[in-house]
Order: structure tokens, then sequence, then C-alpha cells
């Protein structure tokens, strides 16, 4: 695959001056307004779908006897299916759009979130959540594609971590509303506290993706809140921006051996995401805290913080223009903070803190990360090179909860391995990530740094 470069026409330090322009700052805060709520709602009750199971493991398990193996594996069947439509997926939403794909999306995985209500056993459990990862493939990669297309790579980390504030801020909202569902609506209707967690809240999914199809615009020029100079402005700086893409088809992503390293690294990353995810109530369980309502509220803390740390670090990634770095050191925050919340189980407040560390260091470090393959790639390779990374990464999102769940299993119920296990994940992801090449393409072809926010290595 080629290399990372400047067109003819571009010199390194025009993104620089653009960026201090009172215009573009204007244009591009109005964008951020009128696009990242929208999406960054649409993320949050995804990913509310998507690990809500952990709440309704407290009640669950015991209601349809399930082990901690069962658990873990219905928790990541969720990612095979998402792996095998992840590519496809996006692939449509490149051709069709992302107005009407998005939307399709999320009233398909609002429909299978509420019918896992009717889980009874493991086979159904497996099936429902398999079925949800088909569902909800596409979402993520295709709103970085999505973004991708209105926001040039020297702002690009920071919108794509306002957007996967989502992540936390999920959690700060989905702990406590999980908490609240199953303790005030057990028993309703002769309905179990989890079955009621899964109805209400796919209905908000349902609600969220019928209005993406009215809320969302393909192109420039279909909006009607930009004026004439503001749309020309903005294709300008596309323009501008799309030369320093590689245009590859999806076959050309396929074979690139840096995306499949990408993914790889993701992959790492990922196990450290959903490790936080799907056992945040469980540790905190541990610590003491008996009352499920208690136990969302106490972990929507960790999620708070950590969103506002997320911002700040891929503002501050951004404004030095370096990407490697600052993954690997929050690699290495996440691992800590995870193995700490485990070994002080006993102590609540210390745990806790543990935690909020933790959730800091793994919740920043994909904001960070995206900036690289949304600035290196372009095209139809784009939509695929994206999908792959993005596929690829997630299956650590049924690695992680099973190696978990069957290490507690066979360790008498310790959570001990299992982090042991999500620890060593993330810090071999930090030493992929600085094995990476440093130096990029545009200072190899032009030899000055290049400002485009994007630390892309130079080919190997």
């Amino acid at each position: 695959m080629s290399v990372h470069s400047y067109g003819p026409d571009v010199a390194p330090g025009d993104d620089a001056s653009r960026s201090a322009d009172p215009h573009n700052a204007a244009l591009y805060k109005k964008l951020t307004r009128r696009i990242v709520p929208f999406l960054f709602l649409a993320f949050v009750v995804a990913y509310i779908d998507r690990v809500n199971v952990s709440f309704a493991k407290l009640q669950m398990l015991s209601d349809l006897s399930l082990s901690e193996t069962v658990y873990g594996a219905g928790a990541g069947i969720f990612f095979v299916g998402y792996f095998f439509f992840e590519v496809p997926s996006n692939l449509i939403l490149n051709r069709v759009g992302a107005r009407r794909w998005i939307a399709r999306i999320m009233v398909t995985w609002a429909v299978v979130s509420s019918l896992t209500m009717f889980v009874s056993g493991p086979t159904s459990f497996y099936v429902m959540r398999f079925l949800l990862g088909v569902a909800e493939a596409g979402f993520f990669p295709g709103v970085l594609l999505y973004l991708s297309n209105w926001f040039p790579s020297a702002r690009r980390s920071q919108i794509i971590a306002l957007f996967m504030t989502a992540i936390p801020v999920s959690g700060a909202i989905g702990g406590p509303l999980s908490g609240w569902l199953m303790a005030h609506f057990g028993g309703s209707y002769g309905v179990a506290g989890w079955r009621w967690l899964f109805l209400v809240e796919g209905i908000g999914s349902l609600a969220v993706g019928i209005a993406a199809f009215f809320v969302l615009h393909d192109r420039i020029d279909s909006v009607r809140w930009l004026n004439a100079d503001e749309k020309a402005r903005l294709a300008a700086d596309l323009a501008r921006d799309a030369v320093t893409r590689t245009e590859t088809s999806a076959r050309g992503a396929f074979a690139s051996g840096r995306v499949w390293l990408l993914g790889l690294l993701y992959f790492c990353i990922a196990m450290g995401n959903y490790g936080l995810a799907f056992w945040v109530p469980t540790i905190i369980k541990a610590s003491g805290v008996a009352s499920v309502g208690n136990i969302g509220w106490l972990s929507a803390v960790p999620s708070l913080i950590s969103a506002v740390a997320m911002v700040l670090i891929a503002r501050h990634a951004d404004r030095h223009d370096e990407r490697r770095v600052h993954v690997a050191v929050c690699c290495a925050i996440g691992a800590v903070g995870l193995l700490a919340s485990v070994l002080f189980a006993s102590n609540v407040a210390v745990s806790i803190v543990a935690l909020i560390v933790a959730a800091i260091g793994i919740n920043s470090i994909a904001p960070v990360f995206w900036g690289i393959p949304t600035a290196l790639l372009g095209g139809a390779g784009a939509a695929a090179g994206i999908a792959v990374i993005n596929c690829t990464g997630n299956l650590a999102g049924f690695v992680s909860p099973f190696v978990v769940g069957r290490l507690a299993d066979l360790s008498g119920g310790k959570l001990l391995p299992g982090m042991l296990a999500i620890g060593a994940a993330l810090l071999t992801g930090a030493v992929i990530v600085l094995c990476m090449p440093l130096k990029r393409a545009s200072q190899v072809s032009t030899g000055a740094s290049g400002s485009n926010g994007s630390s892309i290595p130079q080919r190997t």
C-alpha cells in the first residue's frame, strides 16, 4: 500500500494556518454542533444495548442457572456476528449512504435488543447475542467513515474523541438507568427486572434509529444550515485533505500488512475496553456493595471522569501531532488500574479509585488510535480498511469476557487471573505501537513535519 503523503499543491504548513482562520474555526464549530451530538446520542444507546448484559447478569445468571463461562461466552459471541458482517455492512454504507444505512442498523439492533428479554437458557442467550452483533455490525466504522467525510484529519482526533465519549457516558447513564430499571420494574406483571431492562432500553434505541433517517445528511450540498461560502470552504478543505489519503480498493485494504497490524493493535486495546465494560459491576459488587442501584451509581463515577480525560488527551495528541506514545502510555495506565481494582477489591474506595485510573487509560486510547487509519485510507479502501481494523480488534469482545469468565470459574470466582490476562494484552498493545515506525511519509517526501493532525508511519 502506498504511504501517506502530501500532494504537490499542499504545503505542510497550510493546515495550521487554515485552522487559525477565525472563519474556519466558526465553520467547524457549527459542523461539530450539528453533527456530533446526534452521533454521540446514537453511540450512547448502541453501547448501552451492547453492554447492558453486564447488569442483567446480576440477576439473569441465577434466574436461568447460567455459569460465569456461559455468561462470558454469551457476552462475547456478539462480536462473532459483528466480525463476519462488519466489512459487508460498511461497504454497503459506502454505496447507499450513511443516512439510510445507519438508520437501518439502529432500528434492527433495537428490535433484537428488546427481544433478548425472552431468552430462557444458554442456547437462546447465545443466539440473541449473535444476532445483536449482526444487527450492529458496521455502525462504529460507518460513523468513522462518515466523520472523515465532514472533518479534515487535522481536527479528526478531537471529533472522534467527542463522539467516543459516548462510551464512558453510556456507562455513566446506563449504569444508574440499568440498576434503576431492574430495581423498580422487577416483578412488575410477573416479569423479572433484567427482562424489563432489555425491553425498555431497546425501545430507546428504536426511537433514535428512526430519527437518524431524518437527521443525518450524506452530502455537503444537501444541508441547509451551511451557506454557499461555508460549503465551498469545507469542500476545499476536504479536497486538500483527500490528497493525503491513499485511494485503494477494498481488495487493497485486505492485502495491506499495515491494516492487519493496526487490527492486531486494536485487538489489544479492545481487550482492555471490554474487560472494563463487562466486569465493572462485578468488581464493584466484589468490593462489598450489594444493592444493584448503588452498583449502578458507583459505576458511573469512573465513566464520567474518563469522559473528560479522553477529550483532553485527544486534544493534547492533536496539538502535539503525536499518537504512538499517547496510545502506549494510556495502555499502561489502563493495565495498572484494572489490576489494582481487583487486588484491592476488599476496599470500596480504593477499588473505585483504581477503576477511575483504569477508565481514564482505557477509554482514552481509541480516539487517539483512530486518528491514524482515518487519515491513512481513502476511497473504497477506507470503508474496507476501517471495517477490517475494527472487526478484527473487536474479536476481543468475544475473547475478553470469555477468558475472564472461564478463568473466574477455574479459580473459584476470582477475577484476578482474568484481569492479569487483560493487563497483559494492554501492555502488548503498548509494545506494538511503540515498535511502529516513527516518521510519517510527509516527513520523508517533504523533509518537514506536517500539521495534518495524524501520525502516520512511513512504509516499512
